[in-house]
């Protein structure tokens, strides 16, 4: 699975103002995705994004949780630090 694809996806929903997405440790999985999301105005429900993913990914594809986030973190290049984000989902986990 490739996150850009999954991240692709999410921002193509008028709700969505970024996103990221990145593996995380599962029991069963091995690992399985979790998505950051920068909300518009009004965030969507993490419903309503689960609908909108599952009409144009496969199952395994849509992540197994949505985190809203105010802002993600980025390089001072604008490259999104995604090992910061996996370590803090970790340590709230």
């Amino acid at each position: 699975v490739y996150p850009a694809e999954i991240e692709g996806e999410l921002l193509l929903h008028p709700g969505v103002r970024d996103a990221a997405v990145v593996g995380v440790p599962h029991p069963t999985w091995g690992e399985v995705g979790v998505a950051f999301v920068v909300a518009q105005d009004a965030p969507p429900s993490p419903d309503e994004l689960i609908d909108f993913l599952a009409g144009r990914l496969a199952r395994y594809k849509i992540p197994r949780e949505l985190v809203f986030v105010d802002a993600l973190p980025r390089t001072a290049y604008g490259k999104v630090v995604k090992g910061e984000l996996r370590s803090r989902y970790l340590e709230a986990s």
